[in-house]
């Protein structure tokens, strides 16, 4: 069975987004980014995907994720409300939308995925939920060059024990983006 990866891409100060939700900032090398191995890597490894409902809804037309999202493969979005309209899919990209928690969410995934890995994506409360019931077993994060001063937390409100992580591996990757590989150790 695969592995839970929880994946983001923050500034140095640890924001995932600006003061007015934007990721703009941290994504101006996405062009470049689809080009490195990190990523090539994670879509190779990937079977099924999490997600929160905000970065669901950072698609301005949902409709358009079927054959363009960088991953095709089954999404499970955490949300306490589908959506009316259920997005376009493909045989490869399906949505199921999760009200029952960050558990459904990651076992009905796992099930998806099968021997592939389920990847965390964005969303700080999701990857919050995932780190405090022990659900993730890897953390991929990339530092951006830049203080954003303000915005949403990756690691706000992660309670009160420790989470110990063991160092995997450090990559440069273009446009001054650091590309960090952690196992959660449990």
């Amino acid at each position: 069975m695969g592995k839970v990866i929880l994946g983001a891409t923050m500034s140095i100060d640890g924001f995932i987004n600006d003061q007015s939700g934007s990721v703009q900032a941290l994504y101006s090398d996405l062009a470049a980014l689809r080009e490195t191995e990190p990523l090539k890597e994670s879509i190779q490894n990937t079977g099924a995907v999490v997600m929160g409902r905000n970065s669901f809804a950072m698609a301005e037309d949902p409709d358009l994720l079927a054959g363009n999202y960088e991953y095709q493969v089954p999404i499970f979005v955490l949300t306490h409300q589908p959506p009316e309209k259920h997005p376009k899919e493909t045989d490869a990209l399906t949505f199921t939308f999760v009200t029952d928690g960050i558990e459904s969410a990651i076992r009905q995934a796992k099930t998806a995925a099968g021997d592939k890995d389920v990847t965390v994506i964005g969303a700080a409360s999701t990857a919050q939920q995932c780190l405090r019931a022990g659900l993730a077993d890897e953390l991929h994060v990339d530092i951006m060059p830049m203080l954003l001063c303000a915005g949403l937390r990756l690691f706000e409100d992660l309670g009160m024990e420790q989470i110990q992580l063991e160092r995997m591996q450090v990559t440069e990757l273009p446009a001054g983006r650091t590309h960090l590989k952690f196992r959660i150790v449990k």
